[in-house]
This record gives structure tokens, sequence and C-alpha cells, in this order.
């Protein structure tokens, strides 16, 4: 959150809570890179800022609300702000996948994606027993592979599109970088106790590594 933003006018431990960031999920997909030896890209602003996960104009893109909080400094934008945001932080993000694609895709290497989210154990008030989830849309066959592989010996709760649904409305890298090219994608979310140690970080780095296709993945 860069300091001319004034942490739009929230307190600061705001900045440390799930609104403004997926906790976790960032030292999941470092590690699981390495596991994999497959190339990662990742995020450095925060997503209340511009949401690299959402359609450009959406509601969830520069949220005024997030969860039960209001965000001030996203009230009332002006588009010039809104461009600024969409060319600095967004746009450049999504070239470099894209690039990254088209390049494969060139050299003739089979790709999938694997895109690695947290979410939390309690929404407004709403428990969530799900260990993981696994979200996908067309890439049917793959998400089901990796939804087994996670939960091969049955001690986790691993449910296929939970706690959310993909929807072209909604997400932006699976409808673009992966189902629009054809390419296998799935959303990976894990519940964010489980990565709030090191020791929890790394089994679920070793679990997601298992699951996927070593060669053909790539991590976002």
């Amino acid at each position: 959150m860069p300091a001319e933003y004034a942490r739009l006018g929230l307190d600061s431990s705001h900045l440390q809570r799930h609104i403004a960031w997926d906790i976790g999920a960032a030292a999941v997909t470092r590690l699981l890179s390495k596991l994999l030896d497959a190339p990662a890209f990742l995020s450095s602003y925060s997503r209340l800022l511009i949401d690299l996960n959402r359609p450009l104009g959406s509601s969830g893109s520069i949220p005024v609300q997030s969860e039960d909080t209001d965000i001030p400094g996203n009230v009332g934008l002006d588009p010039a702000e809104r461009n600024r945001r969409a060319e600095i932080m967004f746009a450049p993000f999504h070239d470099r996948v894209a690039a990254h694609l088209d390049e494969r895709a060139k050299q003739g290497r089979a790709t999938r994606i694997a895109t690695i989210h947290s979410f939390t154990p309690v929404f407004l008030g709403v428990g969530r027993p799900w260990h993981a989830g696994v979200l996908y849309d067309q890439a049917i066959e793959f998400g089901q592979a990796v939804l087994a592989g996670l939960n091969i010996d049955g001690a986790l709760n691993v449910a296929a599109n939970e706690p959310y649904v993909i929807s072209r409305n909604g997400d932006y890298a699976i409808p673009v970088h992966g189902d629009d090219r054809g390419i296998p994608a799935v959303l990976i979310e894990i519940r964010q106790d489980l990565l709030a140690s090191r020791s929890g970080i790394e089994e679920w780095a070793k679990r997601l590594a298992a699951a996927l296709p070593a060669q053909q993945t790539k991590a976002l």
C-alpha cells in the first residue's frame, strides 16, 4: 500500500486482514513454485487498491466496501484515478502473464494454471468448514483431478467450487488466462488458519505439489 494512498482512510489494523490481502497465499505460492520448478506470478499491491482477480469496472475491482468494512479512499474515484491504478497495478501483471503464456504456446509447451488464494474461517459470522476448495469452470477434468489428489486419504474436507464459484463477472485469471485460451485452469482456496505457521505453509505446498502435474503447471 503506497504511502500516497494513506491506507485508503483505514486504520492500519485493517491492512493485516483478509480484505487487504490473501494471508499465506504468497508464501505457499513461492514454495510451491520451487517444489514444482514452475514459474509463479505474484502481485505487489494490496487488492484494496485494485483486485487483480476482478474484471476492470466490476464492483469488486476497486471496492468501496469489503466484507463489512467501508473503504473511504475508494469512494467517488474519478476515471483518471481508476485508469491510473489499472495502468500501474493491473495491466503490468496480466500483460506479463499473457506474454509468458504466448511464449509457451509458441514453443508448443503444454500448460496448466493454478491460482493460489486463501479464505477466512468465518465470513460475516458464518463458519466455513472446508480446509480447502478447488474452483473451476471449463477445466472440469483438471479440477476434479486436483480435488482427488488433495483428498486422496479422505482426511480433509476439500470441496469443488467452495467457498466461491468462478464467474466471468467476478473472476479474471481463470476465465481470461485459462478458459479463453483453452488452458486447464483451477483456483485453489486454502483456509487461512491452516497457513498461520511456517509448518502449515510447508504442509500445504507439499500437498499441492503432489496433487498438481509438476511438468505442466504454473502458479499465479
